[in-house]
């Protein structure tokens, strides 16, 4: 019986590892229910608690490089700080109003190109030139897009560490 529980559980972790996409809380909502597995069915120990600490380790860092990509991106081709936190901002906001556009598609270029008008308008509004504001948001654009990437990189190890603590 173990085993359909982990098959079950491992699938509804591939659904909620998709939906890092739609910047929904995927990695934290399969620590979640992990828990609340390991806590609902005491005898069959499917987690350590060692794996769901990593994993919170792992969804925490997934987060940290979300954002900070963007911004780094926007800082490392010359961008102002105020750009930097605009283009966090600008992400975030972009992401919301690209998901209804086109599901997958629509929030991440929603979220990049979100990122690229914040820290274009940070950037303008710290007194920084057209052409360097530009050239700033392109960067929180690219930042942003490979932010998401590193995001589900490692949601995708929370799934297989997951799924092997699971399974053995």
């Amino acid at each position: 019986m173990i085993y359909v529980y982990a098959t079950a559980l491992t699938l509804l972790n591939l659904v909620l590892w998709a939906s890092i996409l739609f910047n929904l809380p995927g990695a934290w909502l399969m620590i979640l229910i992990a828990a609340f597995v390991e806590w609902w069915l005491p005898g069959v120990n499917m987690f350590s608690w060692t794996t769901l600490t990593v994993a919170v380790v792992l969804a925490a860092l997934g987060e940290v490089l979300e954002f900070t990509f963007g911004a780094a991106g926007a800082r490392q081709a010359g961008g102002s700080r105020r750009g930097a936190l605009l283009a966090i901002v600008g992400g975030v906001i972009g992401a919301v109003m690209g998901t209804p556009l086109a599901p997958v598609a629509g929030t991440l270029i929603g979220a990049c190109l979100g990122a690229f008008a914040g820290s274009l308008v940070g950037d303008l509004w710290a007194g920084q030139p057209l052409g360097r504001s530009v050239e700033a948001g392109s960067g929180a654009a690219v930042g942003r897009f490979w932010g998401t990437v590193a995001k589900m990189a490692v949601g995708g190890v929370i799934v297989l560490l997951l799924a092997i603590d699971a399974f053995t």
